[in-house]
C-alpha cells in the first residue's frame, strides 16, 4: 500500500500559483494609492464646505433659539411667583442673532 501524505498538496500548489500574483498585484496597488488617499482625506479634514458651515451655523442658532426658550419660560415662572429672577430674565430679553 502507498502513502498518500501529498496528495493535497498536488491540488493546492496550482491554486496557490493562480491566485497569489492576483494578491500581489492588489498589495502593490494599494501602497501605491495610500499616499493619494492620505493626503485627499487631510485635505478633507482641514477644508470646511458650505453646507458643513451652515450646518454648524443653523446649530448654533437652534442652540441660541433654545438657550432664550428656557430662559423666558424661567423667568415667567418667576414674574407668576412675584419675584425677579436676575439670571434668566436678562437673557429673555435677548434675540436670536442670525
Amino acid at each position: 500500500m502507498r502513502p498518500v501524505r501529498f496528495a493535497p498538496a498536488r491540488f493546492l500548489l496550482p491554486l496557490a500559483a493562480l491566485l497569489l500574483p492576483a494578491c500581489i498585484a492588489r498589495t502593490a496597488v494599494d501602497i501605491v494609492t495610500l499616499p493619494v488617499k492620505a493626503a485627499s482625506a487631510g485635505v478633507d479634514a482641514v477644508t470646511t464646505s458650505q453646507s458643513e458651515a451652515d450646518e454648524k451655523r443653523g446649530r448654533e442658532i437652534r442652540k441660541q433659539e433654545e438657550r432664550i426658550g428656557k430662559a423666558r419660560r424661567k423667568c415667567e415662572a418667576a414674574r407668576k411667583r412675584g419675584e425677579y429672577d436676575e439670571k434668566w430674565c436678562p437673557i429673555a430679553q435677548e434675540s436670536v442673532r442670525y
